[in-house]
């Protein structure tokens, strides 16, 4: 599903150069779960940014299902953004103003999916998610854990080939943030690739494989068995 070569992210101000990534080469396939950890400041989340079609590399090759993106306009990421990648974040990022319903439906009015159309499918997420009977709620009337569940929702109703998860627990208790994961392991389960940034290594236990990142370079890689590969 994806391939980088060599990809670096350098960040230029008037005074100082910032290399965030430095010629990192990775290989993801469908289907995988893999856990990203390294410490603030790593590069994680610029490579994260880059995955999702957010950020542009510096300079290397990405290859995404096959296509090299990583040139592509804003307008071309935008579209495979759109129709292919879910993002799941720390701080939730639902529209306080819309209703869990509307939160979850509004990947689908992107894609102009038919109004139909969008009902049956954010319905099906959101009992999925056990979320139905909170559907006309507003985001501030939920918990922490809720919230994510419905952001959860958010990223799977356009049923994406790939989940990128960034501290997808960070802001929930520890009951909250199982659940949270046992969803995205039964994601993966069911053959959706996902990333997932995270600083716990509980969590990252629930991926294929773990990357370590320091320094913006891929320091190792581990199989959830432990097992160094790189």
């Amino acid at each position: 599903m994806i391939q980088i070569t060599n990809l670096s992210r350098i960040y230029q101000t008037d005074e100082i150069e910032t290399t965030a990534l430095n010629e990192i080469s990775l290989k993801i396939e469908n289907g995988e779960f893999v856990s990203i950890m390294g410490p603030s400041g790593c590069g994680k989340s610029t490579l994260l940014n880059i995955l999702g079609l957010i950020d542009s590399p510096s300079s290397g090759h990405f290859y995404f299902q096959k296509e090299e993106v990583s040139k592509y306009s804003e307008r071309k990421r935008a579209g495979l953004r759109k129709n292919h990648i879910g993002f799941v974040f720390q701080s939730f990022n639902l529209i306080d103003e819309l209703t869990v319903f509307e939160n979850v439906e509004l990947p689908l009015v992107y894609t102009k999916t038919p109004k139909s159309e969008r009902k049956i499918k954010a319905e099906e997420v959101l009992e999925k998610m056990n979320m139905m009977h909170r559907r006309n709620h507003y985001p501030q009337q939920l918990s922490g854990g809720q919230q994510q569940r419905v952001a959860v929702a958010r990223a799977i109703v356009n049923n994406p080939a790939l989940i990128l998860a960034d501290e997808p627990t960070g802001n929930l208790d520890t009951a909250n943030g199982n659940d949270v994961m046992e969803i995205l392991s039964s994601l993966h389960q069911a053959g959706t690739t996902i990333i997932m940034v995270t600083h716990s290594p509980a969590c990252a236990q629930y991926g294929d494989r773990v990357i370590h990142i320091l320094d913006g370079k891929i320091l190792a890689e581990n199989t959830t068995s432990g097992r160094v590969t790189v």
